[in-house]
């Protein structure tokens, strides 16, 4: 699967603290592989297309999934990163 960004997150990424883009770009290389690995918690968003998974226990993604290309669309603490605020 190919993963790419929306320009907003990009941003948001960018502005994250160290430690957590470490653990973010470890779980895309998770969600680019095995899309049901245990860390992610990966699961489906209530009355939206989109899709959520875990970077840890305060930070969050968003992303949408379409063919063979996931489209990260939030990466935020929890509420932010999923697009909520």
């Amino acid at each position: 699967m190919i993963i790419d960004f929306t320009k907003p997150a990009e941003k948001q990424t960018k502005k994250l603290p160290q430690k957590i883009k470490k653990k973010f770009l470890k779980q895309l290389s998770f969600l680019q592989t095995d899309f049901n690995y245990p860390s992610l918690y990966a699961k489906k968003m209530k009355d939206s297309g989109r899709w959520e998974a875990r970077i840890d226990y305060h930070y969050r993604f968003s992303f949408d999934v379409e063919d063979e290309i996931i489209t990260i669309t939030s990466v935020g603490m929890h509420d932010f990163g999923l697009g909520k605020k």
